[in-house]
């Protein structure tokens, strides 16, 4: 069975029991929303959603995109990804991640894989990969 894997340097934290997940922030200087939607194709993720709710800075949506909801939505054409890095830095809101109805913080979900680990204060590297679930 499918899963998302969270890695911290090369150390296994968390392991999501889904084959989709749905990852939110706010971008750092425009403080505008960006979601990004990552579903498990074989052995790496794929990003079949991004949506954001204004523009600037690097985030202008592509000519393709939809504007419904308050946002602009697309279907990136990009090919299957090995891994998704994300960085959690006490300098910018962490993220939200979704799998299915349930939502958590990046960081209380890495500090919950392991009783020592606690990215708050510094800065964490995870890398988001396609595994397997251990049990299935």
């Amino acid at each position: 069975m499918n899963a998302i894997c969270l890695v911290v340097a090369g150390v296994l934290r968390a392991t999501l029991p889904t084959n989709e997940v749905t990852i939110a922030w706010l971008h750092s200087v425009e403080k505008i929303r960006w979601v990004e939607r990552y579903r498990v194709e074989r052995d790496a993720l794929r990003l079949v959603e991004a949506h954001i709710e204004g523009s600037g800075a690097g985030m202008d949506p592509p000519p393709d995109a939809t504007f419904a909801g308050g946002g602009w939505t697309w279907h990136p054409a990009a090919g299957p990804l090995p891994q998704v890095r994300l960085t959690v830095s006490p300098f910018a809101r962490d993220y939200d991640v979704c799998d299915g109805d349930r939502c958590r913080t990046l960081t209380s979900i890495i500090a919950s894989g392991s009783p020592s680990a606690d990215a708050r204060g510094r800065i964490e590297v995870v890398d988001m990969q396609a595994c397997r679930r251990a049990n299935g």
